[in-house]
């Protein structure tokens, strides 16, 4: 994708808003951690090149400021508790309805062997201590998303990212995660990329799982009831 000018300093832009929001909050305890401001401007920034989605369904619940605080300070919490996993990068992000979620990534080369879909024996402990961090915020719904590089055809690499996006999700069921907790699993191929296709470095971000934790509805009502902790 080529970017002209305007664009690429947006990119310098970010990446700096990216890099002073993490200074202190990268490689927090085991895993590592994007800061708010800094997640928020990488969230859009690749939203914008990939064509991302927003994450989560827009609610016709008005969310209140104060509600809006009270759900970014649990989410905090959720990704403070996802960093301490040694093989995941969190971020937190801005979802559909402007409130504050957390994207959890994992490199589909420390989860899978190479165009496979079973989920290695060795990072199965990051997974099962993942899923204790969605049992303990299971009031927020969960969306699971395989990526690919552009390695090979569409007709490998989608049947191959969602195959892998499921294996994730069924694990984490299989620790006691809620099927109902779940509301998406999907694959996207190599259609949405973080990094440039060009390089081994840039091929190997973009072969990734994401989850996203994000407010539920319950949570919501919650928060603007002030029952929310």
């Amino acid at each position: 994708m080529k970017l002209n000018s305007i664009k690429s300093f947006v990119i310098v832009l970010c990446a700096a808003v990216v890099m002073s929001g993490c200074s202190s909050m990268n490689n927090t305890a085991k895993g590592s951690m994007i800061g708010a401001a800094g997640g928020a401007a990488l969230g859009l920034l690749v939203g914008h090149l990939a064509g991302n989605k927003a994450i989560g369904t827009a609610v016709g619940t008005a969310v209140g400021a104060g509600a809006g605080a009270i759900i970014g300070n649990r989410m905090d919490k959720a990704a403070a508790a996802a960093a301490e996993i040694e093989n995941a990068t969190v971020e937190t992000i801005t979802d559909a309805n402007n409130l504050t979620a957390v994207k959890v990534t994992f490199n589909s080369g420390v989860l899978f062997e190479t165009n496979k879909a079973e989920l290695n024996k060795a990072v199965q402990e990051d997974l099962t201590q993942f899923a204790k961090v969605l049992k303990t915020y299971n009031d927020a719904d969960v969306a699971i998303f395989g990526h690919t590089d552009i390695t090979g055809t569409d007709a490998i690499n989608n049947p191959l990212s969602v195959n892998r996006a499921k294996a994730v999700a069924n694990y984490l069921m299989s620790e006691g995660v809620a099927t109902s907790q779940i509301k998406s699993v999907e694959g996207y191929g190599s259609k949405q990329p973080v990094a440039s296709n060009t390089t081994a470095e840039g091929r190997q971000q973009n072969r990734r799982v994401e989850i996203y934790l994000y407010a539920s509805q319950a949570m919501i009502e919650a928060a603007n009831n002030g029952t929310l902790k």
